[in-house]
């Protein structure tokens, strides 16, 4: 090939790593990069206003826990932990936590004997495609509201046929009807994870019965998953306030219903009452984390 021929070919064969022009990427990809970082600001003020809100009332409850006086002020005045020891020598407040406690604990038990059968027996006629109208059944506690089910049990239970309005147990019995599904689903998804289906056919082939491969096999493999389970139900049945306030007698009143009282009377003692019932609650969602990492890192 000549040298004037090569000459001729030259300029149209591009090269092979041209650099881009500079401008083109500033023209073609600033709006791009502009958006993300527009919507992860959003996001960020969102979630800043969110935990203001959230956060907020906390605070205020542990300020005015420990204020002296807080009479038409923003902020209370003084500091003082009397309220604390008010509220420990009050027998109304200790008359309702140790309601609360016992309610609690029956309720968990209460729980732990129904949910762990009924969880087992949902899996399985879920295993075979059945089981979905009583999962729904069990659900409605969820899905109803409070009040409505405490109005439930004002029409059945307080006429002369069952006169058990307003009686410990029948609290006990709402308290665990409304959390009762919690516990069953909480099981539920570690059932699913399991997989105990090959266990149990192990197990059946060495002639255990359903009764023994349930108690040998599903409830040592559930311990976790049950702990954090119960956890979670005395949180719920501790701050639970509708159904308690509606069928509660005065006997049995827990403690979210006199601590509604308690702001009727003095603002101080009411806030450090509110922190009690928080630290509480942080105290039954701290267990139910720890239940809950120990069974991943077992699994």
């Amino acid at each position: 090939m000549s040298d004037a021929h090569a000459d001729r070919l030259a300029p149209t064969v591009p090269p092979r790593h041209s650099p881009a022009p500079a401008h083109a990427g500033v023209t073609g990809h600033s709006p791009q990069r502009a958006r993300p970082g527009a919507l992860v600001w959003i996001v960020r003020i969102v979630a800043a206003l969110f935990l203001i809100y959230l956060c907020l009332p906390v605070l205020l409850l542990l300020i005015g826990a420990f204020g002296q006086t807080w009479t038409n002020t923003v902020l209370p005045t003084g500091i003082t932990g009397h309220w604390f020891s008010e509220l420990a020598g009050d027998p109304s407040f200790r008359r309702a936590f140790s309601t609360s406690l016992i309610v609690a604990l029956s309720c968990c038990v209460m729980s732990a004997v129904v949910g762990l059968p009924l969880a087992y027996t949902l899996h399985h006629r879920a295993r075979h495609g059945h089981g979905a109208i009583v999962r729904l059944v069990t659900l409605m506690p969820v899905a109803v509201p409070a009040l409505t089910l405490g109005f439930g049990y004002i029409a059945v239970f307080s006429g002369d046929t069952l006169p058990w309005l307003g009686s410990l147990w029948l609290l006990v019995l709402a308290h665990t009807v409304l959390t009762l599904p919690y516990l069953t689903q909480t099981l539920l998804a570690d059932l699913r994870h399991l997989d105990i289906a090959r266990l149990e056919d192990c197990a059946a082939t060495l002639g255990a019965s359903p009764l023994r491969q349930f108690l040998s096999i599903a409830v040592p493999n559930l311990t976790h998953s049950l702990v954090a389970g119960l956890v979670m139900v005395a949180a719920l049945s501790i701050g639970e306030f509708q159904i308690s306030n509606l069928i509660a007698g005065f006997r049995y009143r827990n403690y979210p219903v006199v601590l509604l009282q308690a702001f009727y009377g003095a603002t101080g003692f009411a806030c450090a009452a509110t922190v009690v019932l928080l630290v509480l609650a942080l105290a039954a969602t701290g267990m139910s984390i720890v239940a809950a990492s120990r069974q991943k890192v077992s699994s």
